[in-house]
């Protein structure tokens, strides 16, 4: 019952303003499974103008979803962001100086706002028929606002969800890798990160770097990349002009029925691996996964109800929750 209501929750009866799209470069050759160009015109949304970003900061900063880098960081660093400013700024503080060189916030989870839950809705919508002939059932739609002045950068990571990644206001160099190229992040650490959220064995190595997929992005210029792709942002201070002196992105991410498979997959994988077993990983064999799906809901509905009596009853071992959308 709960996918169901995270599928259904939220969407139009019809498909977005016809004013607004996303589009890939080439949408005969676009595929879930493939990091993909693309082509929008959202930038120019009133809801994506600077005044107003600022503004859903200031609402996001009680809920604790305005997020700042520690300064510093190289593409190498450990991905942390802290929900208090390395300078002990406010976050009225942080946007009256938010052009000064290196000043960079995420907002997270912009979709806790009413009125750009509904715009994220129509950013996945315009795209959707194209995701669902590969990935049915898209779910759990989430925004993340980056807003930073150069120099910034976001440290080498991979996320769970798929991404349509947008950028909205200056300049931004994005770097992301396929998926599936094992010699970039192993087999292994995408299961550590899926099933218990480490980043730990996600490494960059300079080698990496001639490998990557660069986009240089500039206002209506987008990317699509999937599930657990590796990949980092960077931004020149070269780049910036008067009345251009931030770099603002966005990131769409959503789950479907194929990463809530995975997910699944992975999350039976570690309790096999608990047992002494050496399973295969998710598309090394279709008929195990299959078998493995099957049980995995129940394998994350009970670590779900674990973590429930944990955090209430105060009597149980902390249990580290299971991944989004698998159960």
């Amino acid at each position: 019952m709960r996918d169901t209501q995270d599928i259904n929750i939220g969407w139009r009866t019809e498909p977005p303003p016809a004013t607004y799209h996303v589009r890939a470069d080439d949408p005969a050759s676009f595929s879930t499974h493939r990091i993909t160009a693309l082509h929008h015109n959202f930038h120019e949304h009133p809801l994506f103008q600077v005044p107003e970003l600022v503004k859903l900061g200031k609402e996001l900063a009680p809920l604790g979803q305005c997020r700042f880098m520690r300064p510093g960081l190289t593409v190498a660093s450990t991905i942390a962001h802290d929900s208090r400013h390395p300078d002990g700024r406010s976050i009225d503080e942080h946007f009256e100086r938010m052009e000064e060189p290196g000043s960079s916030v995420a907002l997270y989870n912009i979709e806790a706002i009413p009125r750009y839950q509904a715009l994220l809705f129509d950013i996945v919508g315009t795209m959707r028929a194209d995701v669902e002939r590969e990935q049915p059932d898209i779910f759990r739609v989430n925004g993340f606002v980056f807003i930073s002045a150069p120099p910034s950068v976001t440290p080498f990571h991979i996320d769970r969800e798929n991404n349509f990644w947008l950028q909205l206001h200056g300049r931004k160099i994005l770097s992301v890798w396929d998926h599936a190229d094992r010699s970039i992040v192993p087999a292994e650490a995408v299961e550590d990160f899926i099933v218990t959220q480490s980043l730990r064995k996600v490494r960059f190595k300079e080698e990496f770097r001639p490998l990557s997929h660069e986009f240089h992005a500039r206002p209506g210029d987008g990317v699509y990349f999937p599930s657990t792709s590796p990949h980092m942002t960077r931004s020149e201070p070269d780049w910036m002009a008067p009345g251009d002196r931030v770099s603002i992105s966005i990131g769409v991410t959503f789950y479907t029925s194929v990463t809530r498979k995975t997910a699944r997959v992975y999350q039976v994988n570690r309790v096999l691996r608990k047992c002494g077993l050496s399973p295969a990983y998710p598309g090394e064999s279709p008929a195990a996964d299959a078998l493995k799906a099957s049980v995995g809901g129940l394998v994350g509905a009970t670590r779900s109800c674990l973590v429930d009596m944990t955090a209430s009853a105060r009597r149980f071992k902390p249990v580290t929750t299971p991944p989004p959308g698998s159960y």
